[in-house]
This record gives structure tokens, C-alpha cells and sequence, in this order.
């Protein structure tokens, strides 16, 4: 640690910077990491007989994969690595609403034992038992926790579950007869965004209800909303802000007043574990990111699971197939028997490493141990959150003087005032500390904001550092703006224009698709 002339100190880092190409740009026509071995005799007899031993969908002629040697695809990935921040590097508070929180290193074993990772979706069910146990097990602690009755572990994150439940509400609307009428879903501005983009893509119109004057979601504002035209309510509670509505149960029961289902939208739920249920607060719906709330981990976007549960009457809506227990046989099964199905949001039954990942982690906890993580979640938050608001360029809007959940969207709109200097200028300086910073999803509704969430992961020393160091960019921010402006000066990459991101015309998210545009 060096000493930046004050009592504190911040960590002295430069992080490695390599002219990294792509994996693709490396490929050479002819190279190869792994020769595999041929086909056995029956397979080779098989095909020669005109007989397909693999579904039509699996054979392809090509499949345009990259041809790179072994040591080099070694040193390429390592490379990559030395350039990625990432909870097993640093010190992990500052990924706002995505909760990057410690995974035991004994369950990424589990995970990758070969009994685990050489299973194969299409092996018959009688040779999976032992991960259809795991699944089916996992469901019960989802539904204990949560109050539902049945859940799906299909989704693959977040906001594909709110896509889910959106397409549930969708179903039973239609099945009850009354979804042209109900054309209406009711959220919140600081629910997750996916709480009103996923049912937009349905095709729903979407009520955004504002925090009122106490700084909680507006109660009077909700009931001139309601109307025979609702489908249904779904939002994040608490919202990514961190303050949690405590008349919750009055929402929802004004939304079953009127015939709409309730969906809560339970991505973070760090501080919620053994505290509240979604079934107590009158929900139809909750979903989980289990690569979030449960340690699987979130993965830097995948993968990922989002667990979607339902209460009885929505239960044979959920994407098809479900694990269930022939009592007869003594053995679990997939069961396709869903008459109101949405059908599969993903193909097969989802990511079954992050659902083993889960299991573990909650088992090795237990019950008393999951509200322990709940309290320790709060308590971090909260000294994390008393610790900055004592500097002159932090606020956090609403409810004040009371504490918030497990995260805190906070505002650096006294800064910019002052200095010019940006949220994202911050953003940028935090990271020749190795440290992240995240802002907020867009719009920005709060001026400048920051969105951090400690978990209950880091030690009181672990938040004493990342305080420290914030505390030491933003007071040289006050001293020298330009330090800000022109950060990072120690990350793998300097500042970039970032002028492009906003036009679709030149995103290219895989490499295929990337090849079409150069070659137009």
C-alpha cells in the first residue's frame, strides 16, 4: 500500500496491457490444439449404412471455429485474464445491481467434475438421476425461501425470467379471456429497466409509478393507475435504489382487486434471505438470479440462471419440462405434461452447473446461515453507505436518515457542480486502483448517480479500502479535475470514444457478425 499524502492510503496498481487479438484474428487454417480420435467402429458402421447416430441439428458441415494451437490459446487466455477485474482480483463492491459476490472455490470444483460436465441433455433420464435430484432438491429450497409452489430453472438470467413472467401473465390472460382488455403493466422508474423492457416486447403499455414525496414508491400515484385494464404489476422491491417499500402488501392487493397477477422481480435478494417472502408480500411471481443471490457466480454475463417460480394457478404455465418424482418408479423425470406451457425460453432445462452451484451453497449454509448472509448483507451496505455520505460530493435521494437494503444508488451531482467532473469520469479513475465502480442503468433518473453493493462478502477491511480509495479520487477530483477527466492511466485500456456505442450499425457481437460488416 503507498501513502497518497493524507492519513489513509490506496493501493498501488497497474494493471498489465496486452495487444491482445481475438481468438478468430489468431486462427491459422491447418493449426490444431487437439487432434480427436476417431470414430468407433459401430459409429463409423452406422453412418455407412446411411444411419444418422446424431439429430439431424447436431451435424453441421461447418462450424467456422478457430484453429489455434494449445500454447497459444494458453497464452491468449492468460493474457485476457491479467487484463479483467473480477471478484477473485480485487476487492468487489462497486457492481451496483449485478452482485458479484464469492463463490466457494469447493463448489467451482463440483461444478467441474467430469460427471457433471460430461453429461449430455439428450442422455436418458435414467442415467441423470443424480442431477435431477440435485434440481428437484434445489426447488424446494426456492420454494421455501420464496413461499411459491413450483419453479423453472430454464432461464438463463434475469431478465429472461421477467420475459417469462411476462409471458405467463400473457397466457393466463389469454386463457381467461380478458387480454385484450388488460393491456396494461405497472411498474416502478427504479425497478430493474428489464421490468418494463421485457413486458414492452410483449406488447404491453407500461405504467412507471415515481417515488412520492417521502421518497417511496407513490401509493396515491399506484391506485390512479390501477383499472380492469392492468395485467399485472411487476417490480423490484427493494428497488435499485435500495429503498424497500414496507407497504408492499397494499399494492399487490389492489392489483388482485382488479384481476391482475403481481410479479416480483427478486434479482438481489442478498438482504432479503430468511427476512421476507414473496408469498407473504401477495405475489403470483418472484424470479431469482441464482448466479446472483445464491454464489453460482454472475460470470461477467453467463452463465446464468434465472429462477422463475409461480404459485399453484400459474404452475402449468412455467416453460416445459419440469423435474418431477415418479413415486412408482422411485425415479425423477423430466415431465412435458404442462397443459397451459409458454413453451421453452431456453433449450433444454437451463444451466444445471449454476443450479448445482446453488445447492451447494445453500446446504452448506443451511437456514440459519442464509439470514446470517441477509443481515450481513444489510450491515455492510449500511456501513458503507453512513461511511461516504460524510463526504461533500456524495448524496444519496430519499428516504433520508433511514437505511437502505443491500445496495445504495447514490449521487455525485455536487461534484459535477463543482468541478465538472462526471460519474463516469470517476468510474474511469477507480480503475487505476483495480478497483470497479458502477454507475446506474439508463435513463439516468438520479443526476450522476452510483450504484454499489458490498454483499456480504467483503470484510470491514475490504470496505475500509474501497472507501478509502473512493474517498481519495474524489477529493482529488476537487484538487485536479483533469486527473478525473482523462482517467485511467494504469488500466489495460485509456480512455475511448465512446461517441459509437449508441449506434446498432456498428455493433458486431460475434464474430460472424462481425464478418458481415467488414465484408459489405
Amino acid at each position: 500500500m503507498k501513502a497518497i499524502n493524507r492519513d489513509y492510503k490506496v493501493r498501488n496498481f497497474h494493471q498489465a496491457k496486452w495487444d491482445e487479438p481475438i481468438i478468430f484474428e489468431l486462427s491459422q487454417r491447418g493449426e490444431r490444439g487437439v487432434i480427436p480420435p476417431s470414430a468407433d467402429c459401430e459409429v463409423v458402421s452406422a453412418v455407412g449404412d446411411g444411419v444418422s447416430v446424431l439429430p439431424k441439428n447436431f451435424i453441421r458441415k461447418s462450424v467456422d471455429l478457430p484453429e489455434v494451437a494449445q500454447h497459444r490459446v494458453l497464452r491468449h487466455y492468460l493474457r485476457l485474464s491479467q487484463q479483467t477485474l473480477g471478484a477473485d482480483l480485487n476487492v468487489e463492491i462497486g457492481q451496483g445491481t449485478c452482485t458479484v459476490k464469492y463463490s466457494p472455490k469447493i463448489n467451482e470444483k463440483l461444478a467441474r467434475l467430469p460427471q457433471v460436465t460430461e453429461l449430455h441433455p439428450l442422455q436418458d433420464e435414467s442415467t441423470v438421476q443424480g442431477i435431477l435430484e440435485i434440481m428437484s432438491k434445489t426447488e424446494e429450497y426456492m420454494k421455501e425461501i420464496s413461499g411459491m409452489d413450483r419453479f423453472s430453472f430454464q432461464p438463463s438470467g434475469g431478465s429472461q425470467a421477467i420475459m417469462t413472467m411476462a409471458s405467463i401473465v400473457r397466457a393466463y390472460h389469454d386463457k381467461n379471456g380478458d387480454s385484450d382488455v388488460r393491456d396494461e403493466i405497472i411498474t416502478t422508474i427504479y425497478s430493474h429497466p428489464s421490468d418494463a423492457a421485457a413486458p414492452a416486447v410483449k406488447g404491453y403499455k407500461i405504467i412507471k409509478i415515481f417515488p412520492d414525496e417521502n421518497g417511496y414508491p407513490g401509493f396515491e400515484a399506484f391506485k390512479t393507475a390501477i383499472s380492469e385494464r392492468t395485467a399485472a404489476f411487476i417490480v423490484a422491491n427493494p428497488e435499485d435504489t435500495g429503498v424497500f417499500n414496507p407497504r408492499i402488501k397494499e399494492f399487490t392487493d389492489l392489483v388482485h382487486n382488479v384481476g391482475g397477477l403481481c410479479c416480483y422481480d427478486q434479482a438481489n435478494a442478498n438482504g432479503l434471505l430468511g427476512v421476507t417472502r414473496a408469498k407473504e408480500a401477495g405475489f403470483d411471481m418472484c424470479f431469482f438470479n441464482i448466479h446472483k443471490t445464491f454464489s453460482a457466480p454472475h460470470g461477467c454475463g453467463g452463465p446464468a440462471t434465472g429462477a422463475v417460480g409461480v404459485v399453484d394457478k400459474l404452475a402449468s404455465f412455467l416453460p416445459a419440462p419440469l423435474v418431477d418424482y415418479n413415486t412408482d418408479k422411485e425415479e425423477y423425470y423430466l415431465n412435458y405434461d404442462l397443459e397451459n406451457s409458454i413453451g421453452r425460453v431456453r433449450i433444454f432445462s437451463g444451466v444445471p452447473q449454476i443450479v448445482l452451484k446453488a445447492y451447494a451453497w445453500i446446504r452448506s449454509l443451511g437456514a440459519d446461515g442464509l439470514y446470517e448472509v441477509a443481515k450481513i448483507a444489510v450491515l455492510n451496505n449500511n456501513y458503507l453507505f453512513n461511511e461516504l455520505m460524510k463526504h461533500k460530493a456524495v448524496d444519496a435521494p430519499y428516504i433520508k436518515g433511514k437505511q437502505r437494503i443491500e445496495q445504495v444508488r447514490y449521487t455525485l451531482e455536487k461534484l459535477r457542480d463543482d468541478t465538472t467532473v462526471t460519474t463516469g469520469d470517476i468510474q474511469r479513475r477507480m480503475m487505476d486502483f483495480g478497483m470497479h465502480y458502477w454507475t446506474s442503468h439508463h435513463p439516468y433518473y438520479i443526476e450522476e448517480p452510483i450504484t454499489l453493493e458490498p454483499t456480504e462478502t467483503p470484510s470491514k477491511e475490504d470496505i475500509d479500502e474501497y472507501i478509502a480509495t473512493l474517498t481519495h479520487v474524489l477529493d482529488e477530483a476537487y484538487e485536479d479535475a483533469n486527473m478525473a477527466i482523462n482517467a485511467p492511466y494504469r488500466s489495460s485500456i485509456h480512455k475511448v470514444d465512446e461517441s459509437e456505442l449508441d449506434d446498432s450499425d456498428k455493433w458486431a457481437i460475434t464474430w460472424r457478425a462481425y464478418k458481415k460488416k467488414v465484408e459489405k
